[in-house]
């Protein structure tokens, strides 16, 4: 990222209220009252990744998946054709569900959505890494709180001002807040699951959206803070749940449903940051003995958000290209290079040219999907946080491929084409034998050696996806991707023709979720965002999907 300077960011001082300091800078970014702005490049990169979350959303209800329709069905149980000036305002709607005109109550738009966006687990993810400043703590992260920022500009109408730049800068301002936190705090050091920042930034964002006082958005920070913590009891286990995926959706609307009682009139807990019994301080303490118990101690860390230039958290935070866990990246980018480099590794179809594929990451990458249940999946879930299965899927279709076409040289053989020709989609995580019991899948999978690559590797995430893959043919000869750091996608990669191979990813999702005659409108109606106006705003998540029965 460029250097940064005092005028372009706000500094929370450790040792101030940064719950009132979030709020009211949410609400002087959402204003525009502080300097320049953000830099082009940031308004195009959020965009890029809102459109990443809506085709990811849109598709996952397509294939009838459970939790998003079970969401989107009790949105729609919850009408809402107007508030009739609840929150202050008389011009306020409801929001609307994906692929439907309908308005529903704000907190239920947004839990439906955001499950449909997470479910794939296929939309952008944060690391957690600003060495600039020291904060390095690489707490995850995920963009799936967009529907907040649309929610927000529905609600407040064309009278209003809910156009599509404001709904935009509500994006930009909201991934700022939870990208600088999953820098400073780690959640998962705790147990606690990683959606607490992104629940944090959207009380803070959606209240600067529809009008709250920043004494109101601090109270419901303090809300979410103290009555809504999820713990990563979710993520655990051998088969993996609905609670996983919806785990952002039921933070968030309940970060929105805390905005709206606080605007009401409820109080939250104050000061939430410096609160010793609350999480921060409390697995943090910053002052020892009985003094811990000091209501105006410190919080853990300073707080620096941005407001101007390029310098934002969306711009360090990552394309998945495909549907995969992000831990996973560098594994799929050196399987690529070899593959490509070296086709004798595909000249037997069946996978026997391949003795061996051994696999070195970091923590807590081997931790995360390279525990031993991962390495007999049984659910979708289960199997995208597998390593072993989302190199062995990678492979297959490699193999598939060459066998197919008589090579891996797809357009020339260029390293975007293969991505493109490789990438992952739902269907190759269907509970059958084309994907999860494919005899070819579980024959690559048994050849893997998933171990941890040591203090080098640990060293160097989350500045990367230090990864390396080393495949030993069956002449004994060990092919080695050496180690990866940067894959496609990442946001300190500079080879892959990201806009490119996002253009495909979008395109293989949307033929999925509308079919391939409307992917291109589709596209048009999500692009350009900045440019739309508030009347467009209210139909823009009305892109109705295609019904292709449950998804198993």
């Amino acid at each position: 990222m460029p250097a940064t300077s005092a005028d372009t960011f706000v500094h929370l001082a450790a040792d101030s209220n940064q719950a009132l300091g979030i709020a009211q800078y949410a609400i002087d970014f959402m204003a525009g009252k502080l300097g320049d702005g953000p830099a082009d490049s940031v308004w195009k990169k959020t965009e890029l990744f809102h459109t990443d979350s809506v085709f990811c959303g849109l598709s996952a209800l397509a294939l009838g998946t459970n939790a998003p329709t079970l969401l989107r069905d009790e949105a729609l149980s919850y009408p809402s054709a107007g508030v009739g000036g609840y929150l202050g305002r008389s011009t306020m709607h409801g929001a609307t569900p994906f692929g439907t005109s309908q308005r529903v109550k704000a907190e239920k738009a947004v839990v439906a959505n955001s499950s449909a966006v997470r479910e794939w687990d296929s939309n952008g993810t944060n690391f957690g890494y600003d060495p600039a400043r020291g904060n390095t703590a690489g707490e995850f992260g995920h963009n799936d709180f967009y529907p907040v920022c649309v929610a927000a500009a529905q609600m407040l109408g064309p009278d209003a001002g809910g156009t599509g730049e404001y709904a935009l800068r509500g994006m930009i301002c909201l991934d700022e807040i939870r990208g600088r936190l999953a820098e400073c705090f780690s959640l998962k050091s705790y147990k606690i699951d990683h959606v607490v920042h992104g629940a944090i930034a959207s009380a803070a964002t959606f209240g600067a959206m529809v009008g709250a006082t920043a004494e109101q958005i601090e109270s419901a920070i303090g809300m979410v803070v103290a009555h809504y913590i999820p713990w990563r009891a979710i993520r655990a286990g051998k088969q993996l749940s609905d609670s996983k995926g919806a785990s952002a959706a039921i933070s968030t609307e309940m970060a929105v449903l805390s905005l709206k009682r606080s605007m009401a009139g409820f109080v939250g807990p104050r000061d939430i940051f410096r609160n010793p019994e609350a999480i921060f301080r409390f697995f943090e303490p910053t002052t020892e003995g009985d003094k811990r118990w000091t209501e105006m101690a410190p919080s853990p860390f300073d707080l620096h958000l941005s407001h101007s230039g390029e310098d934002f958290a969306v711009m360090g935070m990552h394309f998945k290209l495909g549907l995969y866990e992000h831990q996973s990246a560098g594994a799929l980018q050196g399987l690529i290079d070899l593959v490509s480099a070296n086709p004798s590794l595909l000249a037997k179809h069946d996978g026997s040219a391949i003795d061996t594929i051994e696999i070195a990451a970091y923590e807590p990458a081997f931790g995360i999907i390279g525990n031993p249940a991962k390495m007999d999946p049984k659910t979708r879930q289960s199997a995208d946080h597998s390593m072993a299965y989302i190199v062995s899927t990678k492979l297959r279709k490699a193999l598939e491929l060459a066998k197919a076409n008589g090579s891996l040289d797809t357009s020339g053989g260029s390293h975007d084409a293969v991505w493109k020709a490789l990438m992952l989609s739902p269907y190759d995580y269907k509970v059958d034998d084309t994907a999860i019991f494919n005899d070819l899948t579980r024959s690559l999978m048994a050849k893997i050696k998933f171990v941890h690559g040591g203090p080098e590797f640990d060293r160097n995430y989350p500045d990367g996806i230090p990864t390396s893959i080393k495949i030993t043919d069956d002449q004994g000869k060990t092919h080695d991707s050496g180690m990866v750091m940067y894959p496609a996608g990442h946001a300190r990669n500079t080879s892959a023709d990201l806009e490119g191979i996002l253009d495909h990813k979008f395109r293989l999702l949307g033929e999925i979720a509308v079919g391939e005659d409307k992917v291109q409108p589709a596209i048009d109606k999500l692009s350009n965002l900045r440019e739309q106006d508030a009347n467009a705003m209210q139909s823009l998540y009305d892109i109705p999907f295609v019904d292709r029965g449950r998804f198993e």
